[in-house]
């Protein structure tokens, strides 16, 4: 009788070349994929955080319920141990959760968390401030005519915050008003904001006190420097120094860079003028402002049709304009959202370029719009201007404005 011979084990996944594992990662445009192929042994996932800070998966779609999205499968996750409903703001990896006494950012795939000073301790500058006011002839004051950080603080509303960047391990910059969101088109002292500046962990923040609000819309950090864009295109560039003292972040000086269109439109409840949406991205080394138009024609049916248009333009720091663009880069998908926007190279995963995927987070024309339906995230083409959506498995129910759908990028 022959003897058996013992059967060999079977060879592990480690075996595989490494180079091999790395051609099949390119394939896998996911973040869940990624997260999958890693976890098959520790040389995998050795290749898998290498590859990550070359090629960027496709961002992750947050909604407000604490439900995930990783595009492009339309199959919806939760993050295991944390509960993520309640977010109130995205900053790349990192989850924003407002609270009582501050609020924190949670980074669901490092588990890391950092947490920051409530808006109630800010600390001006300069230190002595006080509300200015103007003295008329017939003896009557009343406060400068134009709003700082003095005047919001005597406004009634509760401050909010609309944009949040850690800029590095050492800066975190926030947009904060009060009132009227900041991100909405129409001029008056609610919408305007402030730039305040922290370091993570921090007790408190820092703003200049008598700097003149704006009607930022948006804001980016870009080759180093905090950039932020107002509502008539202006765009500013947002000077930082240390504290002589105890070494803390400052906004020294905000000088304009880029002066813009005054072209305005102010989207009211009962006309069919066209609302407008800036975002600030960067993309192939280039600082973008992406114009975003927002038509609402009523039918006659008494129905209503909504339309976006986009235009994209430039940063020419040389000359101080705007120049527009007519393609993003055949190569380039732009993910836009109002708490965070990126642009991520998609020509490795085999999807077309030259688009923008954006989310319905306007919040203009907000009386015509239906909050009770669905909403979803929406592709626009550059080349023929065409909307379409990507994704149509994938909706969500409209909420209160504070809690939008956004993209979350990993590994910031």
């Amino acid at each position: 009788m022959a003897e058996t011979q013992p059967r060999s084990p079977p060879p592990s996944w480690s075996a595989i070349p490494l180079d091999l594992a790395s051609l099949v990662l390119r394939l896998l445009p996911a973040y869940a994929d990624r997260a999958l192929f890693a976890a098959v042994c520790p040389q995998w996932r050795n290749v898998a955080q290498q590859f990550l800070r070359l090629h960027p998966p496709l961002p992750l779609l947050a909604l407000p319920d604490g439900t995930f999205y990783s595009l492009p499968y339309a199959k919806p996750f939760r993050f295991p141990g944390f509960g993520f409903a309640g977010y109130q703001g995205v900053c790349g990896s990192w989850l924003v959760f407002p609270r009582d006494d501050g609020c924190f950012l949670h980074d669901p795939f490092a588990r890391a968390t950092v947490r920051l000073p409530p808006l109630s301790r800010v600390r001006l500058r300069p230190p002595n401030a006080v509300q200015k006011w103007t003295k008329w002839e017939d003896g009557e004051r009343s406060p400068d005519p134009y709003t700082t950080w003095m005047h919001i603080e005597d406004m009634e509303g509760k401050l909010r915050m609309s944009k949040i960047i850690l800029c590095s391990p050492n800066l975190v910059a926030a947009l904060v008003g009060v009132g009227r969101p900041c991100h909405l088109p129409i001029c008056h002292p609610g919408g305007a904001s402030q730039i305040l500046m922290c370091q993570p962990g921090a007790s408190s923040w820092s703003v200049r006190a008598y700097d003149k609000c704006k009607l930022y819309e948006d804001m980016a950090f870009y080759q180093g420097k905090l950039y932020a864009i107002a509502n008539d295109e202006n765009l500013f560039v947002v000077n930082i120094s240390q504290h002589q003292c105890t070494g803390d972040p400052q906004v020294s000086r905000v000088g304009q860079v880029i002066k813009g269109d005054p072209w305005q439109t102010v989207a009211s409840e009962d006309d069919n003028t066209p609302g407008k949406k800036l975002y600030l991205v960067e993309s192939r080394g280039k600082l973008l402002m992406v114009c975003r138009k927002i038509w609402v024609p009523e039918l006659e049916d008494g129905d209503f049709s909504f339309g976006n248009e986009f235009e994209v333009f430039e940063a020419d720091f040389a000359h101080s304009r705007w120049v527009k663009v007519t393609t993003v880069g055949d190569d380039q998908v732009l993910f836009l959202g109002r708490r965070c926007s990126r642009a991520v190279s998609v020509s490795q995963y085999g999807l077309p370029g030259d688009h923008i995927f954006f989310l319905d987070d306007d919040e203009v024309n907000r009386v015509k719009y239906g909050y009770d339906e669905n909403t979803f995230c929406s592709a626009y083409n550059m080349r023929d201007g065409k909307v379409s959506s990507p994704h149509p498995m994938i909706s969500w129910k409209r909420c209160d404005e504070m809690c939008l759908a956004a993209w979350l990028f990993p590994q910031d």
